[in-house]
């Protein structure tokens, strides 16, 4: 009989601390910043940016991007992925202390799906026209959903909140925003989007998902501002995926790779 074995366990993360495109007037890209991808085989990647500047655009003092992949015992798989960016000033609109995006997956064996939540992610003084939004996360949206059968169940839920939801074929996009507290004219208290006048639409903490995979976006700007007729789309985000499987070939199998 042939022999058995198991093919192992292919990690997945990777994120950056800042993205974005300018289309006009003409064509601007912002290239991926600390960005950074875990090696399938697992270990430990991180990417460093020091006093980035894009014209008078966007610009940050530091950023760095780490992720992690590891055995914790013979029956745990452990997955992190972290970004953080410091003194971020985007068109000296919307500006922050420090933001910080943190995935982490707990994947055992006999689960199909790991377990992700975004514990540890969180906005320092984050400002808007120099107005302070004050913004809670509700990390247990994540802790509570184990599987993203949980998490769109609970999703679905979020359409009777006045939190906004979307739920299409396998995939799930909401906010881990409970709530924004500011006197910032435009913004409601439970929503996680809103749009500031003369400048463009923002949106905080989205969360994409799929059968073991998350995307969080802690801040999206869509801008258009009058003038110079200029678009502007940073992103940050970090991507974590559990969704491999432990399976059994014969040797016969094998060969072929």
């Amino acid at each position: 009989m042939a022999t058995r074995q198991r093919i192992p366990f292919h990690f997945h993360a990777e994120g950056h601390a800042l993205s974005g495109e300018f289309r006009h007037p003409g064509r601007s890209l912002i290239e991926a910043q600390a960005s950074v991808s875990l090696p399938t085989i697992g270990g430990h990647a991180r990417a460093h940016v020091d006093h980035y500047f894009h014209s008078d655009f966007a610009s940050f003092r530091t950023a760095h991007t780490q992720v992690n992949g590891r055995w914790i015992d013979d029956e745990t798989v452990l997955t992190t992925a972290t970004s953080t960016i410091e003194d971020l000033n985007i068109l000296e609109v919307v500006t922050a202390d420090r933001i910080v995006s943190r995935l982490t997956s707990t994947h055992k064996r006999e689960k199909r799906e790991g377990h992700i939540v975004a514990v540890g992610s969180e906005f320092h003084n984050l400002r808007v026209q120099g107005h302070e939004l004050k913004v809670t996360l509700r990390h247990k949206l994540l802790s509570d959903s184990e599987t993203f059968e949980q998490l769109r169940n609970k999703v679905a839920s979020d359409k009777d909140s006045e939190k906004i939801a979307v739920i299409g074929d396998g995939v799930a996009v909401c906010s881990l925003v409970e709530r924004i507290e500011t006197d910032l004219p435009g913004v409601h208290p439970r929503q996680h989007i809103f749009r500031v006048p003369n400048f463009g639409k923002i949106s905080l903490a989205e969360v994409f998902a799929e059968h073991g995979r998350r995307v969080l976006t802690m801040i999206r700007l869509r801008c258009r501002l009058q003038g110079a007729e200029a678009t502007i789309i940073p992103r940050r985000h970090i991507d974590i995926r559990s969704n491999s499987r432990w399976v059994r070939l014969a040797q016969d199998d094998l060969s072929q790779y």
